[in-house]
């Protein structure tokens, strides 16, 4: 009877292994650091990711979002401007594919950071979410400070310019997936499809991840 026991239970061990083993979990990226701390009375040793920081910005509707309007979801981010005319709408009709997919959930956002703020106003985001055909609050549009939006673009690993020598705006192409406690856990091309299949692909193995 014990040696019945004893190989069910390693049956058991086994599949939880290879179940864990089986399952996708997606990389923290972004710098880390190891911080030592005293839990009850015990040095531990703790890894803490980079993050991105707080914010403050309004949406195409006017409204006041900050970074605690993102807190419990999970994200995409992006960087554009309602003018660009080269890869910001190839970008923009690629991420509907992401707002389609994810427009129901309550734990899921789109944030779309304009890099010219000065033209970008209010009106001019909400008159372009219409022409994009986005509603709701999945999708925000944000309007901030330029030199703000400069710096946040670096917390997300993100590079924008004000100006390149042929006197337009640059930036990359990228969507930027985050977690629900703001770690960045991956970086797509958002101009070509397949990246985004499976930027898709991996906020559903996000979304089943447990929240530690």
């Amino acid at each position: 009877m014990k040696k019945l026991v004893a190989a069910i239970a390693i049956v058991l061990l086994w599949n939880a292994c290879k179940f864990n083993a089986d399952k996708k979990v997606l990389p923290i990226l972004g710098s880390r650091k190891a911080v030592t701390k005293v839990v009850n009375g015990q040095i531990v040793t703790d890894t803490v990711y980079q993050t991105i920081p707080p914010i403050k910005y309004v949406n195409q509707y006017g409204d006041s979002i900050s970074d605690k309007n993102l807190d419990g979801n999970i994200y995409v981010a992006d960087f554009f401007f309602t003018t660009c005319p080269s890869i910001c709408p190839v970008m923009q009709r690629n991420m509907l594919n992401v707002y389609n997919a994810f427009k129901d959930s309550t734990d899921f956002k789109i944030v779309s950071y304009t890099i010219d703020p000065q033209h970008d106003s209010v009106p001019v985001l909400k008159k372009y979410a219409d022409k994009l055909g986005i509603g709701g609050n999945t999708w925000w549009l944000l309007q901030g400070h330029k030199d703000e939006t400069y710096q946040v673009a670096k917390s997300y690993l993100v590079s924008v310019q004000e100006k390149n020598p042929a006197g337009e705006y640059i930036h990359d192409g990228y969507f930027i997936l985050i977690d629900k406690k703001k770690r960045i856990r991956g970086t797509y091309d958002g101009t070509n499809p397949d990246e985004v299949k499976k930027l898709i692909a991996d906020i559903k193995i996000l979304k089943a991840e447990p929240v530690i």
